[in-house]
């Protein structure tokens, strides 16, 4: 296969990749607290032997959409979003993970954990409990839950050091190298945020991906049918 094989091939590939990542946003156009993500295209360049470099597409790297979404109204007293920057940070089997969907549930034990059964952390990293039968449950926009009127944790909201770091585990979870404390953060109670995927511009993309694919392998094809040629006239 010759350099614009190669070229188109890994343009392909990266078109596939940024076609799934688009799919699953239009997957979660529901799903409270999804951040919307973007595929990012570079340039990487291979040497050849006694030949000029060959430059193909690369498309692993993944941008996560940090955009404030819609707040919801539920009326549930453990339905918590968040307004402005930051996370919650939950506990998991692989450690602690960012994640901005705030439905929660208290177990048995008063922890408050999601749907998953992860624990919501509170600023100092420890489980928010809830003690049964302490009364009604108030949040204020400080993250400052109270129960019975009498402050029992503060909900803490979290951010990577370096917003390059933040990486997509599954649903609406995320990684990062390094937290730290977000300031100015509000916390609602009684509402979840809504996923930051727009309906409209994820299906022009899907279009316009899918319409890219079609191109390249109409490329393919046309290569494919020049090198039969070639090879089938100097066969003569």
């Amino acid at each position: 296969m010759d350099a614009a094989g190669y070229t188109t091939l890994g343009r392909q590939s990266g078109l596939m990749r940024e076609m799934q990542v688009v799919a699953n946003n239009i997957a979660n156009l529901s799903t409270a607290g999804f951040r919307r993500e973007g595929v990012v295209f570079a340039e990487h360049v291979a040497r050849l032997d006694r030949e000029p470099s060959l430059s193909l597409a690369h498309a692993t790297g993944r941008a996560v959409d940090l955009t404030q979404a819609g707040l919801t109204m539920t009326g549930a007293s453990f339905d918590f979003a968040i307004q402005g920057d930051g996370f919650f940070l939950v506990e998991t089997p692989d450690g602690n993970r960012l994640t901005r969907a705030g439905s929660f549930t208290p177990s048995a034990e008063g922890a408050l954990v999601s749907p998953d059964g992860f624990r919501l952390l509170d600023a100092g990293g420890a489980p928010v409990v809830v003690p049964p039968g302490s009364g009604p449950v108030g949040l204020a926009a400080d993250g400052t839950l109270s129960a019975g009127g009498v402050p029992i944790a503060q909900i803490g909201l979290w951010q990577p050091a370096d917003p390059m770091s933040l990486r997509h585990q599954s649903g609406t979870l995320f990684a990062a190298d390094d937290l730290e404390p977000v300031e100015g953060g509000q916390v609602f109670q009684g509402f979840l945020e809504e996923s930051n995927v727009n309906p409209v511009s994820e299906i022009a993309r899907m279009i316009e991906v899918q319409r890219a694919y079609e191109l390249g392998q109409k490329l393919l094809d046309a290569e494919d049918g020049r090198s039969r040629s070639v090879i089938e006239t100097l066969g003569r």
